[in-house]
């Protein structure tokens, strides 16, 4: 512990002899210093803050989604930094009075790029910082560019997020209205040529189905028509044998009365006529009825059969009734087979001319197939183009005049009144405390180098002897009166370097104030 103790104070005191070293390299640095820090521009730095609220009541109903318009803030947000937008803020500030040539221009531009801030607080904050260090400038001046550019950011900001919008909108409008255009001449084109091969072959086309499918519902109508015909050719031979079977008359007896055969023959023919009207209702004869009448028909022709030619009284023959409904039913039946007959030979006519062209239907299908094909892509590209047109019509028109988005400027751009950067007191004192240090640095330094033994057990040490004794300097009256003489100068210098720095400060302050 004694041992560094002393090393300390052999420190301090080669420091000490070499004073005058160390305020020498002190004064240096400090003024070299201060000077560059003097040389350091003032940065004054303005900020505001902007608010965007975004509607999302009508805008969700048309289709703009809340990550649409968040693209839509980032976008700004990224953009309002180009080149372009740089460009205007500085023709529209003072910046503008030194720019002579685009070289200079882009000189700005870059200036611009890096201090200028733009960030978001949250999803609708976004702040706003500009820095302003023109050195042609005063500090005054550089704290009114600062707040006039982040003014001319805001503008910026609203521009590009309402005319942005809409000149986007215009610009998509007016492209899908050509390509509709182009896309409405194809689609005629489309529509022309496939109705012009319709007409070429229509006999070939695909109608409710393709000609093998036609060919099959024919074959199949033809199958019924058959069927129907075989009925109907039945139900006409069994009309034709009941009316084979029928007397077309039947005798009335006269006025005078009726003898027993005359009576015979009257029940006959009125036995007939019910069996004939109940042929005409559809009985066949396995019909207890018809059975009935056959039996009793049968009778009173074996009766009237043994009576003596001539016997019985006068009468007169009249019209049979169920031979007139069976000759209608009839002619009803050929008119029916008739008309059967006709259509199947009409279908089989059909058939064989379907047949023929039946080769022929592959290759004309294929080709109706590509064009109708074609057709369909060219329709379903058209309904996209306008469905989207209208879409972002309505969209434009959301955005455009119901004020979809919204800005309110929550703190205007703010005027500085005092640097932002450099913090010159900060780095004056620093100046002044690196200065004395490397004053003392400076001295301790030159102590190591020089070869001297500030004590006894130093040089007993370095030269490996015994030490006897040491004797302490002595000072004479004219000695002493120099050194306080020295010492007094050494003060005033030292004072003199604090006094620069408290002057540099005082300097500062009033600076500060003059721009407030």
């Amino acid at each position: 512990m004694n041992g560094l103790y002393d090393e300390i104070r052999i420190a301090l005191h080669s420091v000490w002899n070499r004073r005058w070293l160390a305020l020498a390299v002190a004064w240096g640095i400090c003024l070299l210093g201060w000077l560059v820090v003097a040389l350091i521009p003032n940065s004054y730095e303005s900020k505001a803050r902007v608010f965007v609220e975004m509607q999302s009541i009508l805008s969700d109903k048309v289709g703009i989604e809340s990550r649409d318009r968040k693209r839509n803030m980032d976008r700004v947000q990224e953009t309002l930094a180009s080149t372009i937008n740089l460009e205007k803020v500085v023709r529209g500030t003072d910046l503008n009075l030194s720019v002579a040539s685009d070289r200079e221009l882009a000189g700005k531009v870059e200036m611009l790029r890096k201090n200028i801030e733009i960030k978001s607080e949250k999803d609708n904050l976004f702040e706003i910082t500009a820095t302003a260090s023109a050195g042609n400038l005063s500090d005054a001046e550089n704290a009114i560019l600062s707040r006039e550019i982040v003014q001319k950011m805001i503008d910026i900001f609203v521009e590009e997020n309402l005319s942005g919008d809409r000149d986007e909108t215009t610009q998509t409008l007016k492209f899908l209205d050509a390509q509709l255009s182009t896309r409405e001449k194809a689609l005629q084109e489309a529509e022309q040529k496939r109705v012009q091969f319709e007409t070429e072959n229509l006999g070939l086309l695909p109608g409710v189905g393709s000609v093998s499918q036609r060919i099959e519902a024919s074959r199949a109508e033809l199958r019924q028509i058959e069927s129907q015909l075989a009925s109907a050719a039945s139900s006409l031979a069994a009309l034709n044998g009941q009316l084979s079977g029928t007397p077309p008359t039947i005798a009335t007896p006269g006025f005078g009365g009726a003898s027993s055969g005359g009576g015979a023959r009257g029940q006959l023919a009125q036995v007939q006529g019910r069996l004939a009207s109940a042929r005409a209702r559809g009985w066949t004869d396995s019909h207890p009825d018809i059975v009935a009448m056959k039996s009793e028909i049968a009778a009173l022709r074996s009766q009237i059969a043994s009576q003596p030619k001539g016997s019985g009284s006068s009468g007169y023959r009249t019209p049979n009734p169920a031979y007139s409904s069976l000759q209608s039913m009839r002619a009803e039946r050929q008119a029916s087979v008739a008309a059967l007959q006709a259509r199947k030979n009409a279908i089989q006519a059909d058939l064989t001319q379907l047949a023929s062209k039946q080769s022929l239907e592959p290759g004309i299908a294929a080709e109706m197939a590509r064009i109708n094909r074609d057709y369909d892509v060219l329709k379903n590209q058209y309904d996209k183009l306008l469905q989207d047109r209208e879409q972002i019509k309505l969209r434009g028109q959301v955005e455009s005049e119901t004020d979809s988005v919204k800005f309110k400027v929550i703190d205007p751009p703010s005027s500085p009144r005092s640097p932002a950067a450099p913090n010159r007191p900060l780095l004056l004192a620093m100046v002044l405390f690196v200065g004395l240090g490397g004053g003392v640095g400076a001295a301790f330094a030159m102590g190591q180098l020089q070869t001297s033994y500030p004590t006894s057990a130093r040089l007993e040490k370095a030269s490996g002897l015994p030490v006897i004794g040491s004797v302490s300097q002595i000072v004479t009256s004219s000695q002493r009166a120099i050194r306080q003489k020295k010492m007094r100068l050494f003060y005033s210098a030292s004072g003199a370097l604090v006094g620069v720095f408290a002057l540099l400060m005082v300097v500062e302050f009033i600076q500060r104030g003059m721009v407030a």
